[in-house]
């Protein structure tokens, strides 16, 4: 893979941060956005910027073509049946909110919800949320974090109504056996909904293989646009639930005594959607269609594996969280007592961005036993010299923390 040349795809990569050049390792928060999905945005809102499924007009109609070509590539993205599964929402956070609102009323009084100790608070606070004594039950993991199937296994019940799993912890990089998890819970008749945030910028998603009922995740992690999020809901399942918001779009018939529903997806698409955003992230999944997986997993998993030996090798006091096996390209660490905060100012001083604190992972930080870390996560377009460069900063910051 030519990074040297994918990095002129990027032009935030080329600016300085307090006079040193930019090292953006905080891509697990978000990606930045090649210049090929800011021109497709800047495109609609010069020449088809017009609302969607509503006009008879041209503009409105080649809006229409350019929503509902998105929608067709996110579901030869990640292999779903058809169309009418795939809704599009502001985010994987409001995908989530969806299903806890909408499928959630379905679920009985007192029933019993399966998470993981390392689920992102977008996967555990839309739960809690639904009340009506609902209770999480949490999947444990070791020390390398890596979940526990065999604890797992036994945390199904009677109650058991839905398991929300993340497919890539956002702090420890773990990827989670997500097949095998779903397998496991329809043997109890139960559906599965998976965290796929940080998934899909890394790796092949097949939501058929997976076997999962829900999948959801964002178009800003995968090069693209702020603002758009996906929600994959198997057709069945989508159908049994009610609309999450009323207004224009969602209707068949409306009348002040009795409104009747549109068909999916559109059932769940209240209100004027992010036309523009979701037309240019079909740009960004092209992008990253171009660049191939495979050369994606190849190329994050050399910088992964080298910045972890130099990290290990050369930073005294340094402590890595998450050793999982296969992990993705997210370190998350601390330097011996120093506070992540000071760590991640410092590093920022030296033009190196990372992410500092809890990472919306509050119940993980106490199985980890800390209050927070810092957190350096890789992308396509970062180098071994970047790396080298970190190295440095983090070595300068460790001898002025000491």
């Amino acid at each position: 893979m030519d990074t040297a040349t994918l990095r002129h795809d990027f032009p935030a990569l080329d600016r300085t941060v307090y006079g040193k050049p930019l090292i953006y390792l905080d891509n697990t928060a978000t990606s930045q956005t090649p210049a090929c999905v800011v021109e497709a945005i800047e495109h609609a809102y010069y020449n088809t910027k017009a609302n969607v499924h509503r006009g008879v007009h041209a503009l409105s109609q080649e809006m229409t073509l350019l929503q509902e070509a998105a929608r067709e590539r996110v579901r030869s993205l990640i292999n779903a049946a058809a169309t009418s599964e795939i809704v599009f929402t502001r985010g994987t956070t409001e995908a989530i909110n969806l299903v806890a609102s909408s499928y959630g009323r379905l679920i009985p009084d007192g029933a019993e919800i399966i998470v993981s100790v390392m689920e992102h608070h977008a996967n555990i606070v839309p739960w809690q949320l639904i009340g009506r004594g609902i209770t999480l039950k949490v999947i444990p993991m070791d020390d390398r974090g890596v979940l526990d199937l065999d604890a797992y296994r036994s945390l199904f019940s009677n109650k058991t109504a839905l398991v929300a799993v993340t497919h890539v912890s956002n702090v420890l990089g773990t990827v989670n056996p997500v097949e095998e998890i779903t397998r496991e819970a329809h043997i109890h008749g139960v559906p599965v909904l998976i965290d796929g945030a940080q998934a899909v910028s890394h790796r092949p998603v097949d939501v058929r293989a997976i076997g999962c009922d829900f999948y959801a995740f964002s178009a800003h992690k995968m090069y693209g646009p702020t603002g758009v999020g996906v929600l994959y809901g198997r057709r069945e399942m989508l159908e049994k639930m009610p609309p999450y918001q009323g207004g224009g779009e969602m209707i068949g018939h409306v009348t002040f005594q009795h409104t009747t529903f549109a068909d999916l997806p559109f059932k769940f698409e209240a209100g004027t959607p992010d036309f523009v955003g979701i037309a240019a992230f079909h740009r960004a999944i092209d992008y990253v269609a171009s660049v191939g997986y495979d050369n994606i997993e190849q190329h994050e998993r050399r910088l992964l594996e080298y910045a972890t030996q130099r990290m290990t090798a050369e930073i005294p006091g340094l402590r890595i969280f998450g050793t999982a096996p296969g992990k993705d390209a997210i370190i998350s660490f601390l330097i011996g007592d120093s506070h992540p905060y000071d760590v991640g100012m410092l590093l920022d001083k030296q033009g190196v961005a990372v992410r500092t604190g809890h990472h919306c992972a509050q119940p993980l930080m106490q199985r980890l036993g800390v209050e927070g870390v810092v957190r350096a996560s890789f992308a396509l377009y970062n180098t071994l010299d970047e790396v080298d460069a970190f190295i440095a900063a983090l070595r300068r910051t460790a001898s002025m923390l000491q």
